[in-house]
């Protein structure tokens, strides 16, 4: 049975030679059998397609006669020959898959290529970008409410003083790829002739090459060391909660783009006081004659101690709400409130002139 060669790519019979070879990368990305999901067998198809189609000759006969021309030209319904098995062309590499030159660039496809021709565009300046790293910061209770300013020391990759990160001195335009950063590699595949266009191997992209490579870092641009971060903590950062300072991580190569810095934040907990939200909560003992004539008390709070007045007959448990003296609100305006719980102190002892008063309240219903 003839096979619909266009409806396999998803273009119609009208589309440009773009058109099917922009059809033909994406499906060849989705269905690669390396891949996760792929199909060997749509694969195929979908390749099977692509080499009618893309050829003019190919094309004419194709739209003429159908897919039963196909065997005129390999022998069984496939263009690329009866028995294909995708894993004799893995292990036997590519020779006598010359199809008539196509010239293609890898980056269509992405990287479903890459284990056949040594990687994908993808191996460019970006790959030398400098490594993230993390690490722990502790700061106080009070600190975390209304932020601060530290200062950590790293050891890392830094850029390389000697030459300033470049990796040599005397400058001058790259050769190989005449100050481009990139080259374009012929490669011979069961697709056919294919001109890939990859990062230059003498500068790695960047263009430029140096006559004295640095003897510091060995052309690198970064060597170990150590480096002094100021961290500004904002108020109120929360327990195990990070902070990302760009570029900060270790440094790149050839000047690349420096990782990033990701700094855990590990509050100390507080003696005092108990942060839920942005609200702190407090508690506070107070004498049976204090909840009940009522008094005027100290109360420790984050900006110090404040006046709370005890009304009379105030009940252990009650909790009295201190407007605005709560905490920071992160990345935002205004704090929490600060939540004092007054409870009886119940004394372990008493004296028996203590207990003869008790006695005497109870007798008097209290």
């Amino acid at each position: 049975m003839s096979k619909d060669y266009y409806k396999i790519l998803g273009v119609e019979k009208n589309a440009t030679e773009s058109d099917i070879k922009k059809a033909f990368s994406k499906l060849a990305h989705k269905y690669h059998p390396d891949k996760a999901g792929g199909d060997e067998s749509k694969f195929k198809e979908i390749n099977e397609a692509y080499q009618v189609l893309k050829d003019k000759e190919k094309r004419q006969k194709y739209d003429q006669f159908g897919s039963d021309f196909a065997s005129g030209f390999s022998g069984g319904g496939n263009p690329f020959g009866g028995g294909f098995n995708w894993q004799d062309f893995s292990s036997q590499g590519f020779g006598g898959f010359n199809n008539g030159g196509v010239e293609f660039d890898f980056g269509d496809i992405g990287d479903i290529f890459g284990d056949f021709f040594g990687g994908s565009r993808r191996s460019s300046r970006r790959s030398s970008r400098g490594r993230d790293i993390q690490t722990e910061i502790q700061i106080s209770f009070e600190e975390s409410v209304f932020g601060v300013e530290k200062h950590l020391r790293l050891n890392k990759k830094i850029i390389c003083d000697k030459c300033n990160g470049r990796g040599g001195t005397n400058q001058e335009k790259c050769k190989k790829c005449n100050g481009s950063g990139k080259v374009t590699i012929q490669q011979q595949t069961f697709f056919g002739n294919f001109a890939s266009v990859t990062t230059c191997p003498d500068c790695d992209g960047s263009g430029v090459t140096f006559k004295e490579t640095c003897s510091k870092c060995n052309g690198l641009g970064s060597v170990s060391g150590s480096e002094e971060i100021k961290v500004k903590i904002p108020g109120g950062i929360a327990d195990g909660q990070t902070i990302r300072l760009s570029g900060k991580g270790e440094s790149g190569s050839k000047g690349s783009q420096g990782g990033d810095l990701y700094i855990i934040v590990r509050v100390s907990k507080s003696s005092k006081f108990e942060r839920i939200g942005n609200d702190i909560h407090s508690t506070v003992k107070l004498k049976y004659s204090q909840l009940i004539k009522g008094d005027k008390i100290l109360v420790d709070t984050i900006d110090g101690e404040v006046k709370l007045k005890i009304p009379e007959f105030t009940p252990s448990g009650k909790v009295f709400v201190l407007h605005d003296k709560g905490v920071t609100k992160l990345n935002s305006r205004g704090r929490g409130d600060h939540h004092v719980k007054v409870i009886l102190d119940i004394p372990k002892y008493l004296d028996k002139e203590q207990k003869k008063l008790i006695e005497e309240l109870e007798k008097r219903g209290l």
